[in-house]
Parts: C-alpha cells; structure tokens; sequence
C-alpha cells in the first residue's frame, strides 16, 4: 500500500527511486517492482534493495540520495531524521500511531461495533489505521460487553487459513511486546475484559498468536496508551461527554486518524472541525484534513509531516509524497529518492 503512494508520483516528477522494505516482509516490493518492469518501466527507474541496520545507514549516508520518505515505528524514524538530516538530505519521518474512535449513543449500534470489531482486530492489528482506543462517551459504555461477544466469535488462524479472521503478528519479539503491554495495563489498574494471551492454534503450537483483546478502564497515564502496541488490543475509555472526548483525542501525542459514530450531523460537523490529529510537539506539519464520511461515521487523516518548506509542486519535484495522508503500516518501509538520470 504504502510503496504505491510513493513511488509513482515521484518517478512522475523526474525522480529514480530506491525502496527498501523489511527485511522481513520483502515480497510485496519485490512483486511491485516485477509488475513495473513488465510494465516497460526503464531499468534502473524503480530500484530495491534489501537489508537491515546496514542498508538503511548506507542508504542515509548516500550522496547520490537527495530525499528520503519513512513510515514506521519512532525509535527507526527518528534514527533516519537525524542521520538523513545530518548528511543535508530532505527527510519525512512519519512514526507511530494511536488511532482513537468516538461513539454516541445514538449511533447505530450493529454498525458501530461491527465497525469497531474490525478495525480493532483486523490483520491482529498491525496495520496503520487499526483503532487502538475507543472513547465511549456517556450510555455507550453500555455496549462493551456486545463488543466482546464479537470480538471472541473472532477465528484466530493461520495467514493460509481461509477461514482465519485474523492471523500471527510478524515475530516473536512483537508477540512478547503486546504480551508486555498487555500486562502493564493489568497491573497498572486497567480492566482486561477479553484476554487474548493464552490462544492456541492447532497446528502451530509456536506460533505468534495473540487473541483479540479489550482493555478498559484505560488512563493517559497508562503505559498501554502511551506506547503504540501494533497488536489486537483494542482500549476502551469511558468519557461523559462529545467535547470530553474531543479534548482525550487532542490531548494524545500520536496522529494518524480517528472517527466519530453519531447519527447526528451536528456532533458530527462539530468533531470534524474541533479534532486535530495532527499532533506532533516536535516539527512541523501539515495541517490539512481529508474528509470523508462511510457507514455512519466521519474519519479525519492527519497528513505526512513536510520537513521542508516552499510550494507542493517543489516538493513533489524532490521528495515525491507532500501531501498523502499518514499510515504506519505492518511493513515498515523506507523510501529513498534520487535525481532522476533518465530523459
């Protein structure tokens, strides 16, 4: 997903391109880069290259690279900012996320958690717009327990499980680390209303399974909000009121996205324009919204971080995403773009 908001505008614009996905997921690239090829893409337009740590600093330290596109977790991201930016590159360096959800009572309530059931659970949550917290604001509360039923008619399979619902997380160092926070917040005083830890698989007795998972009674302060856990662990916040859950929002460090469930236009207008998901204390960024409205709810997309300033077509011209709404996916991915050396 992510490669193709990329690449395209950029080769485009007059630039090659070099990405580099994880290097343990490398076959969604490589397919991407075959079908451009046979599509008569000019050799040595679309490049990739795998490695790790390595590959990623070479890379950063490369004259030839004049901009460079990130979207994964913080600790890589704020690595390639601050080398890519030491070597006088462009750098966007999108991290991290922590998608909130907002639902009145007067919403539809079959809609609203089937929504939630799958944007809290799908693909085990490793993926950039899965709902990590969702604010209950008054008698809605009131729908968790339904909200657990779903979730533990969920499957949990195998990715070549057909009827799988959701599958493994990527490694087992992901496994241990939602299991981690799984466990702070318990011991933290959250409540864990659905526990995923102990799901077995036939068939795959060391897989990395984790069950859907609800949390509630959940806190700023806990370590499970604070930390992005990329896993299907789905936090449940109890708050009394719209605006009480539009300051929660605002308040969370992370970006990405977020919804509203309402059947009022009003309340939805008015968190269309009070929310800001675009919170980042540290640089500046876009602050455009994209819009859109789909099966009860309003959604709004905090757009990539511009670490360089002037016009979009500049932008464009050297660092091919400006303006593309920001996703941390289940690959983390790097993106590198060089001057283009072809007519």
């Amino acid at each position: 997903m992510i490669p193709l908001w990329m690449f395209p505008m950029g080769i485009a614009t007059g630039n090659t391109y070099l990405l580099k996905p994880s290097e343990r997921t490398p076959g969604a690239s490589m397919l991407l880069a075959s079908l451009a090829q046979e599509a008569g893409l000019p050799a040595g337009v679309l490049n990739v290259i795998h490695g790790g740590h390595s590959a990623v600093n070479f890379l950063c330290d490369a004259p030839e690279v004049k901009a460079i596109s990130f979207v994964g977790g913080n600790k890589a991201g704020l690595h390639i900012h601050s080398r890519g930016s030491a070597n006088g590159k462009r750098v966007q360096s999108n991290m991290g996320a922590k998608n909130h959800a907002t639902i009145l009572s007067d919403a539809d309530k079959e809609t609203t958690l089937n929504q939630l059931t799958a944007a809290g659970f799908g693909a085990a949550g490793q993926r950039c717009m899965a709902l990590s917290v969702a604010l209950f604001v008054g008698d809605s509360a009131k729908w968790i327990p339904e909200l657990k039923a779903r979730a533990q008619g969920l499957r949990v399979g195998a990715g070549s499980d057909p009827k799988a619902d959701l599958g493994p997380l990527i490694s087992a160092e992901s496994k241990q680390r939602v299991l981690d926070l799984i466990a702070s917040a318990e011991k933290e005083g959250a409540r864990i209303e659905l526990d995923g830890r102990g799901v077995k698989v036939e068939g795959f007795p060391n897989g990395n399974f984790v069950g859907p998972t609800i949390i509630s009674g959940v806190t700023p302060n806990m370590t499970c909000y604070k930390e992005e856990i990329f896993g299907p662990v789905l936090l449940c916040v109890e708050v009394p009121t719209l605006e009480a859950a539009i300051e929660f929002t605002n308040a969370s460090p992370y970006g990405n996205g977020c919804a509203i469930f309402t059947s009022s236009g009003a309340a939805a207008r008015k968190y269309q324009y009070e929310i800001d998901v675009v919170r980042n204390k540290e640089k500046e960024t876009s602050s455009a919204r994209l819009r859109e409205a789909a099966a009860g709810a309003v959604s709004c997309h905090s757009n990539f971080e511009r670490m360089s300033r002037g016009d979009s077509a500049h932008e464009l011209t050297v660092c091919s995403c400006a303006r593309v709404s920001l996703c941390v996916p289940v690959l983390s991915v790097l993106f590198l773009h060089c001057r283009a050396r072809w007519a």
